[in-house]
């Protein structure tokens, strides 16, 4: 297991925008993120304009100047939405793809139909995993709560039993797994690998969705045994298609990214040359950028043409996809600057002064950092960003796999316990018909569960590798 050491160097050598001691550089940061956490939460301004100010006063508390405050920030933003966005937006893409063409009600359809009741729930679990792959959290929410309510309905479930591992596979994936924007941005920040963070994530996945999806449902059904509410069955995307894609291809080409990328990380272990023939192939084929663009051009035939979709509807399709992104990529880019600002001011050398002759993993350290500014923020990404900024000099001498168990650990702290102040939080209340108490039972406490199951695993993890 990694631990905090006398020997470890900050990732980050510039020149510090300030030279003030440890004592005021903490201040300027508890003022720059109580800065943000009271804008977001008092006063519901938006987590873009929010990491702006809350940027501005921590070099404003540092000490440093406000034109090199701005150039940090700026340099973040710029530097995350460079090394990010295009990826989010072509998952974007992928995702309308796969709901729009029923690609994805296809999948639901198909395990339901050869799933028992028993099995039920860990059908949904399986459908949420394979599903959130490729759509951001907000959009599966609205894609699956269809079938959900419908499940539940027809088959005399509490709605609990089966949409809490609903609820789970897509968390976890939203939370842990890249193309989604914390990982990506934290994978970028602590300078991970793709390839092994993808792979090992799943690794972390399967029984983090496992306890906190099925497993936990038996006892939140009996907590808060509600029926789906009457009122709020929507309308499915596919049932206005004369026809959508098969459930073969539709798998495969939600997977052909994934599979890329960790054929990469594959290659990078065996081959372990990076002048080798093979070796160079496979870091084009399988970087992310390549990876999620080929996804999309094939998906606009195996899935977009095989709904029967013209040109100028697969065309049309992609446009509507990329609208909905514009607050994530903006959020996502100031969440770069702040982190630069903090990088910047000196803020990792600090953690690293300070810490020295602790016996704590950091591992754990970035866990604890992501779940305090979760908790006080409501925001997954931001706590993801923030944390990741604060912790990625500790990373400067960790191995490759212990790099990606940082970003793993980052992205389960930023799913610990959703509360009031997390947007999340309100639309699966709303949904599932449910009173503040009972979101707080079921919901809350699965995605502490997740962030506490997902942390043990990172940590057993580390033992081995």
């Amino acid at each position: 297991m990694t631990h905090l050491s006398v020997e470890m160097l900050a990732a980050d050598a510039a020149e510090p925008i300030t030279t003030v001691g440890h004592a005021q550089l903490g201040i300027a940061v508890l003022a720059g993120i109580a800065v943000i956490v009271l804008l977001i939460t008092k006063f519901k301004l938006h987590a873009f304009l929010a990491l702006i100010i809350g940027s501005l006063v921590l070099g404003a508390v540092a000490g440093a100047p406000l034109d090199k405050t701005i150039t940090s920030f700026s340099a973040g933003l710029g530097t995350t939405v460079a090394g990010t966005g295009v990826l989010i937006a072509l998952g974007a893409v992928l995702g309308r793809l796969l709901a729009d063409s029923g690609g994805a009600d296809q999948i639901v359809d198909t395990i339901l139909a050869k799933a028992s009741r028993k099995a039920m729930p860990w059908a949904m679990v399986l459908i949420a995993g394979i599903v959130g792959l490729p759509i951001f959290f907000e959009v599966g929410i609205v894609l699956l709560i269809p079938v959900v309510l419908l499940v539940a309905k027809r088959g005399n479930f509490s709605l609990m039993r089966i949409g809490i591992p609903a609820l789970a596979g897509l968390s976890v994936m939203h939370g842990l797994i890249p193309p989604h924007p914390g990982p990506l941005v934290a994978i970028d920040a602590v300078g991970a690998n793709l390839g092994v963070t993808l792979a090992l994530g799943v690794v972390v996945a399967i029984p983090t969705m496992i306890i906190a999806g099925p497993v936990f449902s038996r006892y939140a059904a009996r907590w808060v045994d509600i029926q789906p509410p009457e009122n709020l069955v929507p309308e499915r995307t596919s049932d206005d298609l004369e026809k959508r894609p098969g459930f073969g291809i539709t798998v495969a080409t939600v997977l052909l990214p994934v599979v890329m990328m960790l054929a990469k990380a594959l290659v990078d272990i065996v081959v372990d040359n990076p002048e080798h023939t093979v070796q160079r192939v496979f870091d084009v084929v399988g970087s992310p950028l390549i990876a999620l663009l080929t996804a999309v051009l094939v998906a606009m035939f195996t899935l977009g043409r095989a709904a029967g979709f013209t040109r100028g509807r697969i065309a049309a399709t992609v446009e509507k996809s990329l609208g909905p992104i514009a607050g994530v990529l903006l959020i996502v880019g100031a969440g770069g600057g702040f982190k630069q600002t903090l990088v910047d001011a000196g803020v990792g050398q600090m953690i690293l002064d300070i810490s020295k002759g602790w016996n704590i993993s950091t591992l754990l350290l970035a866990w604890l950092i992501a779940v305090t500014i979760r908790l006080a923020t409501g925001s997954a990404t931001v706590a993801t960003i923030s944390a990741a900024g604060l912790v990625a000099p500790l990373a400067a001498e960790m191995s490759t796999p212990h790099a990606a168990l940082l970003v793993l650990a980052i992205g389960s702290g930023s799913l610990f316990f959703s509360h009031v102040n997390d947007a999340g939080f309100w639309l699966v209340k709303e949904y599932f018909g449910m009173n503040v108490g009972q979101t707080l039972k079921t919901w809350s406490v699965m995605e502490t569960l997740i962030s506490v199951v997902g942390i043990v695993c990172v940590l057993l993890l580390s033992l081995v590798l």
